[in-house]
């Protein structure tokens, strides 16, 4: 008996390991521009009209859009200095249910013989059902929208938008894990091809 239970508990430890191991969702991005090289300069980011979440949010959304842009060779400008190039964000966090979570526990009865009072009597089949009560499962819809704007004329030269789903029990879920991950896959062989969506991984 201790045999089997010590067997149990190292299956599960294998179980919950290899979910943990498995990572977090992908991510589907799809881009747009002109098609012609993207100049670069110095770049401010700010909120989509209307679409951005509370302000302490938003800026861990903004600082991970210009650690990226920072990355692909625009600037910040000086300070007092307008910026030659706007990059507008817009976030969008939904918390969705989706298919219920049963309980991983599982009672087998029939497929074999021996057991019970006399042994030697099988029961023909098989038969097993989750013990406990489903559980709503929740997950967490996240989209990060980019535009970069030419300050002179307002001409939007490059466009983005990153979504993804986690688990809002997961690291995923967290705005600065979000964050990160939606604008990494953004600019992710930036400027992208115009018009195709791609998943990353």
């Amino acid at each position: 008996m201790m045999k089997a239970r010590g067997l149990f508990i190292a299956l599960a430890a294998t179980g919950l390991s290899g979910c943990a191991a498995t990572g977090s969702a992908p991510v589907q991005v799809t881009r747009f521009h002109l098609g012609a090289p993207l100049e670069r300069g110095t770049v401010t980011v700010e909120p989509m009209t209307g679409d951005a979440p509370a302000s302490l949010e938003f800026s861990v959304y903004a600082s991970a859009v210009q650690a990226e842009l920072l990355q692909q060779g625009y600037t910040a400008p000086e300070p007092h200095v307008t910026a030659q190039y706007l990059a507008v964000v817009g976030v969008n966090r939904t918390t969705l249910e989706g298919a219920p979570r049963r309980s991983p526990f599982t009672v087998g009865i029939g497929a074999g013989g021996g057991g019970g009072y006399g042994g030697g009597v099988g029961v023909g089949g098989g038969v097993s059902f989750p013990i406990g009560k489903a559980r709503s499962r929740y997950v967490t819809a996240s989209q990060m929208s980019v535009q970069i704007r030419r300050r002179s004329d307002g001409t939007v030269v490059w466009e983005g938008r990153a979504q993804t789903r986690d688990d809002d029990k997961g690291p995923g879920a967290q705005t600065s894990v979000a964050a990160t991950k939606l604008a990494h896959a953004l600019f992710l062989g930036f400027p992208g091809e115009s018009g195709r969506s791609i998943t990353i991984k």
